[in-house]
């Protein structure tokens, strides 16, 4: 009877203090928050694929992976590349909003001083830093690289979107480096015949002048990534001549490269490996634009991975022209509705 009593004094000490175990856990945890400063490097910004696995913060993480994420810390793959970085950024602005947790305010803090030094002085950014190999320190604007690091120091500098809690410093530095970005970004605007168009999709670092970044990325003007260098451009307060002149033309170039009664589908084919494939397909209806441009004649241009120009996609291999985005509608939400209404503001 008293080992019976024993026992079961045993169990009940045992789920008091596991109950006050549960109690004294913090209440301002965010779980995603928490995985995301496991994965920020010692520089301050963060990887966007850890031994070639894309970073998915619903993914759970046992302690043996924390630790060993946490163990690579120094590892030199902090990138702005495929929103990654921006993305933490904003997540964890807006996490510390919510719960307080002062760990995710020193994170974002970390990440902008990531940011102003990874930037160059002639004001663009790479599209990793510090790791600069092969086209990784070229300026980047491809996936939209430069200008979501822009946007998130708009955002600081007009201390909205959780930024707010930065130090009134952190202010004063955004409003700096974008100054140095917007310059960039007119003077990486091509011309042609002295004519402003619109941006290639990467810049070498040191001239400025378009550059091949991948096999299949060409030097050309990029109709997808010069849309996102426009509403940025849009988005500045009492902008001056220069950058007027930089939306028009950009505009004037798009309605100008215009693909109209087609648009890029996929369709089943059986003689294709996978048994499908991507094609243009009349649609009266549709307008398109290509991916890449020539840079002084405005034809579509095409590359698979040997790095030769196609003047159709369907001359390079099905594995690219399935693969990647070489049409696409980005332009139009810009032209039908940001523009007209950028128009009457100013």
């Amino acid at each position: 009877m008293k080992i019976l009593t024993f026992a079961f004094m045993a169990v009940m000490l045992s789920s008091c203090a596991a109950a006050q175990n549960l109690s004294e856990r913090p209440s301002n945890l965010d779980s995603t928050a928490e995985k995301m400063l496991v994965y920020q490097r010692s520089v301050g910004g963060w990887p966007k694929a850890v031994g070639k696995v894309a970073i998915n913060y619903d993914w759970e993480l046992s302690n043996s992976e924390r630790l060993a994420i946490k163990a690579d810390s120094l590892h030199d793959d902090a990138t702005i590349d495929n929103k990654a970085t921006t993305r933490e950024l904003r997540y964890l602005a807006t996490a510390f909003a919510k719960t307080g947790n002062p760990a995710y305010l020193a994170a974002v803090k970390k990440g902008i001083a990531y940011l102003f030094k990874a930037q160059y002085e002639n004001g663009g950014w790479p599209q990793y830093f510090p790791d600069h190999h092969l086209y990784r320190g070229q300026v980047t604007y491809n996936d939209n690289a430069m200008t979501n690091v822009l946007n998130v120091l708009q955002d600081l500098a007009e201390g909205k979107e959780g930024f707010e809690a930065l130090p009134e410093e952190d202010r004063k530095r955004a409003l700096k480096a974008i100054g140095k970005g917007l310059s960039c970004i007119l003077q990486t605007q091509v011309l042609q015949d002295g004519k402003p168009t619109v941006w290639a999709a990467q810049y070498d670092q040191h001239s400025l002048k378009p550059a091949q970044a991948r096999a299949f990325e060409p030097v050309s003007l990029s109709a997808m990534e010069s849309v996102a260098v426009v509403e940025f451009l849009m988005r500045q307060k009492n902008p001056g001549p220069e950058i007027i002149k930089a939306v028009k033309s950009a505009i004037q170039w798009f309605d100008q490269t215009k693909i109209t009664g087609y648009d890029f589908v996929f369709i089943t084919d059986s003689e294709q490996v996978g048994g499908k494939d991507r094609v243009l397909k009349a649609d009266a209806s549709s307008t398109i634009w290509a991916r890449f441009y020539d840079l002084s004649d405005n034809t579509a241009i095409f590359m698979g991975r040997e790095s030769v120009p196609k003047k159709t996609v369907a001359e390079i291999e099905l594995e690219r022209r399935i693969g990647y985005a070489w049409y696409g509608k980005w332009p139009a939400n810009l032209i039908d509705k940001k523009y007209p209404k950028w128009l009457k503001q100013l």
